[in-house]
């Protein structure tokens, strides 16, 4: 997913670590993810907090796509900034998972609290890659 997902690599996203139901992710803030008034874009953290929610909602396996999202911002962060974004699966079930992902800056501080709710599809996370890689992906 790290290496597929092009807007991920656009925004400079690290995968640094990856388990079943797990992810942790990070970026560095530059000037160019800042908003009108100096301060990190929402959209930017939001990203980071939803590609964490994919890696570890992926992580078993099976195809999971996103059902609802929602993200509270604390606190700002600015320039310069390093955030990490950590993914825990709160809840599996058959077809359905629930993830709460927290975004802090490198001092510890909780820029953002994401949550997300997958829906489980049938297929396999290699076998929908391949398909998406060759040119070949239908819904």
């Amino acid at each position: 997913m790290e290496r597929e997902d092009r807007f991920a690599r656009l925004l400079g996203i690290e995968l640094e670590q990856a388990a079943p139901g797990y992810c942790r992710v990070a970026l560095t803030v530059t000037n160019e993810m800042l908003n009108a008034v100096g301060i990190t874009h929402g959209g930017v953290t939001f990203s980071l907090a939803d590609f964490a929610f994919a890696v570890a909602s992926n992580s078993h396996g099976t195809v999971a796509v996103a059902l609802a999202a929602q993200i509270n911002y604390p606190a700002a962060s600015r320039e310069g900034d390093r955030l990490t974004a950590e993914a825990q699966e709160n809840n599996r079930s058959g077809r359905t998972g629930l993830y709460t992902i927290e975004v802090r800056t490198g001092e510890g501080a909780l820029v953002a609290l994401f949550t997300g709710t997958v829906y489980r599809r049938s297929d396999r996370v290699a076998k929908w890659m391949d398909r998406e890689i060759s040119g070949k992906f239908t819904n």
